[in-house]
């Protein structure tokens, strides 16, 4: 009876790592964004060379960002953030995250204003 259930316990495990692995290997489809940025043909997909170009483009935005940030947060200039200079910049980033949530909720408190009084002028 053991000998059973260990034998569909690896058919279970077998067939769900098989899954993982066929879902795994599906390609991400690019985002508007990136196809706008990248297809070069405008065939609405990337081909090698634009993958590979969406790629570098990725990879200096990355440098770009990281070049920024030690300029910006990097106070003893070591080349790297240390933990104080991690949670200024981590600071200053759910600052600016709060503030654009809070522009967010102003428009969306207008509209829902705006719509209220011409529903009042409706009636």
């Amino acid at each position: 009876m053991s000998r059973i259930a260990l034998g569909l316990l690896a058919l279970v495990f077998a067939v769900t790592m098989a899954k993982a692995k066929e879902e795994g290997d599906k390609e991400r489809k690019p985002s508007k964004e990136t196809l706008e940025k990248y297809d070069a043909n405008k065939d609405g997909k990337l081909d090698d060379t634009e993958k590979a170009a969406a790629k570098a483009g990725a990879a200096a935005k990355t440098k770009a960002t990281k070049e920024a940030n030690l300029a910006k947060y990097d106070a003893n200039k070591d080349g790297k953030l240390d933990e104080t200079e991690k949670a200024a910049m981590k600071a200053d980033h759910d600052a600016a995250k709060a503030t654009k949530k809070a522009e967010r909720d102003a428009k969306k408190a207008e509209r829902e204003a705006n719509k209220a009084d011409k529903d009042k002028e409706k009636n």
